[in-house]
């Protein structure tokens, strides 16, 4: 953990941590999680109107129809995560860098790619105040992912294809896992763990994310 990122609101640490007992309380087990989600500071993360709503379990519109996940979802994705023990990972939709943030202190690596350049210019700029060093980013179409950087121990994608595409799962390394919402109008959250030239693939709970879309946005 960097000093600045224990040294950056340290004002609103109560009310961090009133929202990681809900997330214990809704079924969170990783402890590494927790305290992650305990020190990053989500109110740099959205517009300073809706920094009073940062703690709340909630989703928070960021801008260009895109929105800062639900606390439970990202503690949620990140959980199943780290159970595969990720050294590398693709993260498709790094959005306000809330989730990158959140990753970048529990893996060695983090490659995000984001469509909107806009929003990856203040998340490169948030996860410079933090003094996150380990992430590196894209301004590209998420849906292909990045396969110059592949293969990765772990995608997580943070908006729903209709289903997993097939360019992300050739990205993934042997015994890598994808966390990914997938659907249209009733998304399912998906596990799928790649075994050799098989995909196991999971299906874990009902979720709602915005759409994952193709093209850019400068």
């Amino acid at each position: 953990m960097s000093a600045e990122l224990q040294g950056i609101g340290m004002t609103s640490r109560r009310t961090r941590m009133r929202l990681v007992q809900r997330l214990r309380e809704a079924g969170i087990e990783s402890e590494r999680v927790l305290e992650v989600i305990g020190q990053v500071p989500r109110h740099i993360f959205v517009d300073e109107a809706l920094a009073h709503r940062a703690y709340e379990d909630t989703a928070l519109p960021i801008g260009y129809g895109q929105t800062l996940s639900q606390p439970y979802i990202v503690a949620r994705m990140t959980e199943l995560l780290l159970r595969h023990e990720p050294g590398r990972v693709l993260e498709l939709g790094t959005g306000s860098g809330y989730q990158t943030a959140v990753l970048a202190q529990l893996v060695r690596e983090v490659y995000s790619v984001e469509r909107i350049k806009p929003l990856q210019d203040k998340a490169r700029e948030r996860l410079r105040q933090l003094g996150l060093r380990n992430v590196m980013l894209k301004h590209a179409d998420g849906g292909m992912g990045w396969p110059e950087q592949g293969p990765f121990d772990g995608i997580l994608v943070t908006a729903a294809p209709n289903d997993v595409p097939a360019a992300l799962l050739e990205q993934l390394a042997d015994n890598g896992v994808l966390i990914a919402p997938v659907g249209e109008s009733s998304q399912v959250l998906v596990e799928v763990v790649r075994r050799g030239d098989r995909y196991e693939r999971r299906e874990l709970e009902p979720v709602m994310f915005v759409p994952l879309l193709g093209g850019v946005v400068r």
